[in-house]
């Protein structure tokens, strides 16, 4: 555990209980899967724009500044979305 667990421990752990309460470890997975499906949202959501905006581009409708509106504005969109982690 982080409280009484030697230094070489915690630095091979991935997951690092700073008290010694093993009842966190389901509030600890809970938040790691919803920073998951989070993480999962943000790389759907941008790779999808990012393909709407490459077709749109190739069709001669969106121009360079769209594509880095739409890059710039995905960036920001993950970012926010992304916040909600802190949330948990």
């Amino acid at each position: 555990m982080g409280a009484l667990g030697s230094d070489a421990a915690v630095e091979a752990a991935d997951i690092v209980l700073m008290d010694d309460d093993p009842l966190k470890i389901p509030e600890a997975i809970r938040i790691s899967k919803k920073c998951l499906r989070i993480v999962k949202e943000n790389i759907w959501f941008a790779i999808g724009v990012k393909v709407i905006c490459l077709v749109l581009g190739a069709l001669g409708i969106a121009n360079m500044w769209a594509a880095i509106f739409a890059d710039v504005g995905v960036m920001i969109l993950a970012v926010l979305n992304a916040i909600r982690c802190m949330k948990s």
